[in-house]
């Protein structure tokens, strides 16, 4: 039996012996996939599922300790990785090309059923609905962009449209393409959006101008101009709710 006469010298004597156990070799519970299938993909964890997209980890660490180590850079916040670009993804060890396109892949899907599920419910009826279909579209983008819903006579969604996309501060939006799509489509109103990567959802002086032309424009055509929504993050401001259209 090997005696140690200093606590350390037991210490660093079993960090130098034990070995990684493989996920092949734990429980079935413990592994994802075989966790997935014996329980349901509900039961899993973040880190769980992020492991199953990128299949394996690295010599020292398992496929969910690589996705545990991403999850806590991002706060554990599923919003914050989803603005996670491929290439800054790729900065975390075991993390490559192939990978990290599997978790932006799987992120966008997530966000494209959200904004599916307002369009089946295709009639919009407050700015908590107008923000949720704008939602997955803008919060997750590092520069401005600016969409129009068109709507029938009954709020009920025609078509959407993105009319412009710009820096990290600011985006143009043409007056005249704007109108000219409603026209096509035969919208009878509007609502349009934009995000703020700041995060920050107050209107700035640009917005209250380029919302007073719309309204202007709008009424000239006779198309209902009912909200405009400014996104930041998971929050947004409504110009409607706040008596401002």
């Amino acid at each position: 039996m090997k005696l140690f006469r200093k606590p350390e010298q037991f210490f660093l004597f079993i960090n130098s012996t034990m070995k990684k156990i493989p996920i092949k070799q734990w429980s079935e519970d413990d592994r994802p996939r075989e966790k997935m299938q014996k329980k349901g993909v509900s039961v899993l964890s973040d880190s769980e599922l992020i492991a199953i997209l990128i299949g394996s980890g690295t010599k020292n660490k398992s496929a969910v300790e690589v996705s545990r180590e991403i999850l806590e850079s991002c706060n554990n916040d599923l919003n914050v990785l989803a603005k996670k670009t491929i290439r800054e993804l790729q900065n975390f060890n075991g993390i490559g090309e192939a990978k990290a396109i599997s978790i932006v892949a799987a992120l966008e899907l997530g966000k494209r059923r959200k904004a599916e599920e307002v369009i089946k419910r295709k009639k919009i009826t407050s700015s908590q609905d107008a923000f949720e279909y704008f939602h997955s579209l803008l919060c997750d983008l590092h520069h401005e962009e600016f969409h129009v819903l068109y709507l029938n006579r009954g709020n009920v969604i025609i078509s959407s449209e993105r009319i412009s996309s710009g820096g990290t501060t600011g985006t143009v939006a043409d007056i005249k393409i704007i109108f000219r799509i409603a026209i096509e489509n035969r919208a009878q109103a509007i609502i349009i959006a934009h995000n703020h990567p700041s995060g920050n959802i107050q209107p700035s002086e640009a917005d209250n101008q380029l919302t007073k032309k719309i309204k202007e424009a709008a009424k000239i055509f006779d198309i209902s101009f009912l909200d405009h929504i400014i996104i930041g993050g998971n929050n947004y401001y409504s110009y409607l709710d706040n008596g401002n259209l």
